[in-house]
């Protein structure tokens, strides 16, 4: 597989940007998100993605109308029913014996990917989309912005530990939350003026010291996410109108929860999807927003 060149594509100034982060199956409240600033007649001009966001992301590029927000709650009900992440422990065990370096396979992604994605090149995108990922040899962060776009979006949803890394031209990816969670300095660097950030709810939940051994890489991962973030609306140009939408999930567990951690578990995605499509809809329609992204 060939690597893809990380080829500027401008929203062009006064453009609208879907910034979309990462999170796993709380993804879906994403959906939820999409279904909102579709119903209010919001398209944007650019799309960026990391990990879940560049899956949900690819779907609205590549169709930005009722009907990507239709195939990705199809998207999202497979995972729902079958999951990525299937398999007994002693399946997971053994793809952890047989490579040494993750816990799941990466085909069952691939092959849904496949089956629902209706574009194969970033070419035959609608809107312009980018994806971020982590490069191991290079330390440093990849956009994929042409080429082959199910391995760009694949490369960034390898989540260390759980699917194996991407080789790309000789290159390896993992997962693009890694170095951008939600990369809204990246949608101002192409030129957006106006920002609407997705995320799965993470930012919205209190961050405290650990008190338990199983809490401490959890927090200490959520302030590398979060320092980027919060770096990035630091450096936010006085011009540019941002929006983050609320994912709906108040009674949220701390960061360092220990639900947090069960990344299989895809009981309640329906419920995120509503949770965050009654919030967001809210929101755009309050004084703070409106149908052409003006505050």
């Amino acid at each position: 597989m060939r690597a893809m060149p990380s080829t500027p594509v401008p929203a062009g100034r006064g453009g609208t940007a879907f910034v979309l982060g990462g999170g796993g199956m709380l993804g879906a409240a994403e959906v939820g998100m999409l279904r909102a600033l579709v119903e209010h007649h919001i398209r944007p001009d650019l799309i960026v993605g990391t990990s879940v966001g560049a899956i949900n992301g690819a779907f609205v590029a590549a169709d930005p109308t009722p009907g990507a927000v239709d195939r990705l709650r199809g998207l999202w009900g497979e995972l729902a029913s079958e999951g990525i992440f299937s398999g007994s422990v002693l399946a997971r065990v053994g793809t952890l014996v047989r490579t040494r370096t993750h816990l799941h396979p990466r085909e069952p992604l691939r092959d849904l990917l496949m089956a629902h994605l209706p574009a194969q090149t970033f070419a035959e995108l609608r809107v312009p989309f980018q994806c971020v990922a982590a490069s191991i040899e290079r330390a440093a962060e990849h956009w994929f912005a042409d080429g082959d776009l199910l391995d760009a979006v694949l490369a960034s949803c390898a989540v260390p530990g759980l699917l194996p890394p991407v080789e790309l031209d000789g290159e390896h990816y993992l997962d693009g939350g890694l170095v951008h969670s939600i990369p809204v300095g990246r949608a101002v660097a192409l030129g957006a003026e106006t920002i609407y950030v997705l995320h799965v709810g993470r930012i919205e939940r209190p961050l405290r010291p650990p008190t338990r051994p199983w809490e401490v890489a959890s927090v200490a991962f959520e302030i590398a996410r979060r320092h980027r973030f919060a770096a990035d609306l630091a450096a936010l140009p006085p011009d540019v109108t941002l929006h983050v939408l609320p994912s709906g999930e108040q009674a949220s567990p701390a960061a360092g929860d220990l639900r947090n951690l069960r990344y299989r578990d895809p009981s309640g995605v329906p419920d995120r999807i509503e949770r965050a499509y009654v919030a967001a809809a809210s929101y755009l329609d309050g004084p703070g927003a409106s149908a052409d992204g003006a505050a």
